[in-house]
């Protein structure tokens, strides 16, 4: 029996890159990792290397089966250079110390965009829709836009086996958000990358691209889309001391270009001090609060100061690799001055 493989990679694209896949036929195959080969591709074409010197090499570091295909898997891969080390776009090999003592739940928000009208649904043509405020976890026609390609792709989804653990429809209109949880920073970019991928390829069947844009409407009074971060570590979810959680803000606080450089491009017609957020070039942490870059859910506070933090300043358009990666580093130097 023949078996396809969809190689799956990030591009050389910049400042934001794009998902590229291409597929392979194997027979006899077992559906695990292991017997994924190293497999190669024209660099050239994907701004990741000269024609000259074209080949690429995709390196498999996760596989799930695809929905969409009988007798077909997702594999996740990471580009290495022809010698084999990390390709100068492999934001994966950013990660140095990856465990699963790290866990991180990402927000993963978005719009759907309609080729035709090049408008998010529900968007009259040359127009705006009535103003932010029944859109959000909304229901009905008149407020909710896009729910059949939406829920299609949360089955396909759990279908695969990822860890989605919620959708809801956003803040504007044809703005939505899905949610992963994973054990360690490269198993969590793994799975937003592949839920990511799993999107774009659903929204091929309603007309939908996907636009990832942090601010894809531009100066206007409409929301912004992240990919809050939410994370933990060993000391956070069992110390029980509210120092511990000051001291990793106060490290977040002392980093703010190091985090910015890799929370997405764009991002500063995002954060700008409105619509839920604190401005890009400005720290600021609380409970409860939605427009601060660091919000302490108060059930951390609430279950004795042991839980999580939400970074809210990562956009929708980041490599959760690279996110991931800066997180691990800031919060272990916070926790290394107490």
């Amino acid at each position: 029996m023949n078996s396809k493989l969809e190689y799956i990679w990030l591009d050389g694209y910049q400042p934001t890159q794009s998902l590229r896949s291409k597929t392979m036929v194997r027979s006899n195959f077992g559906g695990t990792l292991e017997e994924c080969p190293v497999w190669s591709f024209d660099g050239s074409s994907t701004e990741q290397a000269e024609g000259n010197d074209s080949d690429c090499l995709l390196k498999p570091v996760m596989i799930i089966p695809d929905p969409d295909r009988s007798n077909g898997y997702l594999v996740m891969t990471e580009v290495l250079n022809a010698d084999g080390t990390p390709h100068a776009s492999n934001g994966r090999a950013t990660i140095e110390d990856d465990d699963d003592d790290f866990w991180f739940g990402f927000e993963q928000e978005y719009f759907l965009w309609d080729t035709e009208t090049n408008l998010p649904p529900g968007f009259p043509a040359g127009g705006y829709p009535g103003p932010q405020g029944p859109y959000y976890c909304s229901v009905g026609a008149s407020n909710t836009y896009g729910r059949d390609c939406v829920e299609e792709h949360l089955d396909l989804c759990l279908e695969a086996g990822l860890n989605v653990e919620g959708i809801n429809a956003e803040v504007a209109a044809g703005q939505w958000e899905f949610q992963i949880f994973a054990k360690g920073a490269q198993r969590a970019g793994d799975e937003i990358w592949l839920a990511r991928y799993m999107l774009e390829r659903t929204g091929e069947r309603y007309g939908y691209a996907i636009n990832w844009h942090p601010k894809p409407l531009g100066d206007t009074d409409w929301n912004g889309s992240g990919m809050h971060a939410n994370f933990s570590n060993g000391p956070m979810r069992d110390s029980g001391k509210e120092e511990t959680f000051t001291a990793i803000c106060d490290a977040f606080g002392k980093n703010i270009e190091r985090h910015m450089s890799v929370y997405g491009a764009h991002n500063d017609q995002r954060l700008t001090g409105k619509h839920e957020t604190q401005s890009i070039d400005m720290f600021s942490y609380g409970i409860s609060d939605r427009g601060a870059s660091i919000r302490i859910p108060v059930s951390t506070v609430t279950d004795g100061w042991v839980g999580r933090l939400e970074d809210r300043r990562t956009a929708s358009n980041a490599d959760p690799y690279k996110v991931a990666a800066v997180i691990i580093k800031t919060t272990k130097e916070g926790l290394a001055n107490l």
